[in-house]
C-alpha cells in the first residue's frame, strides 16, 4: 500500500460503524510494525479520545507481536547474543530502546576494564580488578529499595542508572568478563542469579549482587541447604543464554504482578512461548494466565549467601 492509502485506511478508524472499524483494525494489524508511525501521526491529529485509545491499543498489539516474533527468531537462530536477547526483553516495555547505544556503553566499560586487567593475573585478582571497575569506578550497585521495579529488568536502564537486579547486573558483568577473555558464565541458582568462573577443573562463584563477592562451592552448598533444596547440577554449572532470557522474562512478569498489573504480567509470561523448545515464529494468541515455571530473583535485600 502507498502512504496515502495507509493514511486513508487509518482515517476509517473514526467510523462509527463498529463492523467497519473492526475490519479496518484487522487490516492495519496485517500491515505489521511499519504502520506504527502512521498510527502515531493520526493519534496526534485526532481529538476523539475513543479513537486515540483504539490507536494506542493497536500500536501496543503491533509492538507486542514484533517482540514475540523477534524473540522467536533470536532463539531459532541460536540465541547467540545475550545482549540482543536482553534488549528484546527491554523492547516489551521500551520499544525505542536502542541496541547500538547499549553496545556502545558496554564497550566503554570494557575498555576501562581492559586497562586494569591483565591476562597473566590470577583469576581471583582478575575478578577483584573487574569488581573495582564496575563497583567503584562505575558505581554499579544493587537496587534494594525498589527491588521489584520493572526497571531493574531493563538492561539499558541498568546501564544508565547503575542499578539493577541480580540477573541484570550479572549480564553486564559477564559480558565485560567474556569480552576480556575470562571464562565467566551465568548460574541459575534459586532466588539469586550468580556467576561462575570455570576453566579446566578450576571453578569458583561470584555474587555480583553483593559487589562481586567470591564464593566457593561450599558456600553454594550451604545456600542450597538453607533453602531446603536438593543440590542438582543446574545450581552449580553454567547456563545458556536462552536460560538467562527465560529468567529475565519471569523476573519481569513477577515485577508486574507485584505492581498489580496482571495484564502486563500475563503478556510477558506469554512471551516465554516464543522461546520455548518447540517455538516457531507465529503471531501470538491473546495472552492467557500462565504460572511462572521457576522462582524469580526475589532475594532479600542483603542477598548474602
Amino acid at each position: 500500500m502507498t502512504n496515502q492509502e495507509i493514511k486513508a485506511l487509518i482515517s476509517l478508524l473514526d467510523d462509527e460503524d463498529q463492523e467497519i472499524s473492526e475490519h479496518v483494525e484487522d487490516k492495519i494489524v496485517s500491515l505489521g510494525e511499519p504502520v506504527i508511525p502512521f498510527l502515531e501521526e493520526h493519534w496526534e491529529e485526532s481529538i476523539n479520545p475513543d479513537v486515540q485509545k483504539r490507536i494506542e491499543d493497536l500500536i501496543h498489539k503491533l509492538q507486542y507481536e514484533s517482540v514475540y516474533n523477534r524473540l522467536a527468531n533470536w532463539k531459532k537462530t541460536g540465541a547467540q547474543s545475550l545482549i540482543e536477547g536482553m534488549w528484546l526483553v527491554n523492547t516489551y516495555q521500551y520499544p525505542d530502546a536502542d541496541l547500538a547505544t547499549i553496545n556502545k556503553t558496554l564497550d566503554q566499560i570494557y575498555y576501562e576494564a581492559w586497562l586494569h586487567i591483565k591476562p597473566d593475573m590470577h583469576p581471583y585478582d582478575q575478578i577483584k580488578a573487574l569488581n573495582h571497575v564496575l563497583f567503584r569506578l562505575y558505581k554499579f550497585s544493587a537496587n534494594t529499595k525498589n527491588f521489584h521495579s520493572p526497571a531493574n529488568s531493563m538492561l539499558h536502564l541498568a546501564l544508565e542508572t547503575q542499578r539493577g537486579n541480580p540477573l541484570t547486573l550479572c549480564v553486564i558483568y559477564l559480558t565485560i568478563a567474556q569480552k576480556l577473555g575470562m571464562p565467566v558464565y551465568g548460574v541459575n541458582l534459586p532466588n539469586l542469579f550468580i556467576l561462575t568462573y570455570k576453566k579446566e577443573g578450576y571453578q569458583f562463584y561470584i555474587n555480583v549482587y553483593n559487589r562481586g563477592l567470591i564464593l566457593s562451592k561450599a558456600d553454594i552448598d550451604s545456600y542450597i541447604l538453607q533453602l531446603n533444596l536438593h543440590p542438582v547440577d543446574i545450581f552449580y554449572e553454567p547456563c545458556s543464554n536462552l536460560d538467562i532470557i527465560k529468567r529475565a522474562l519471569r523476573n519481569l512478569a513477577v515485577s508486574f504482578e507485584k505492581l498489580n498489573e496482571p495484564e502486563k504480567a500475563t503478556e510477558v509470561n506469554k512471551l516465554l512461548e516464543a522461546i520455548a523448545d518447540d517455538a516457531g515464529i507465529t503471531i501470538p494468541k491473546q495472552p492467557g494466565e500462565e504460572d511462572n515455571e521457576e522462582n524469580p530473583d526475589t532475594e532479600e535485600e542483603d542477598d548474602s549467601v
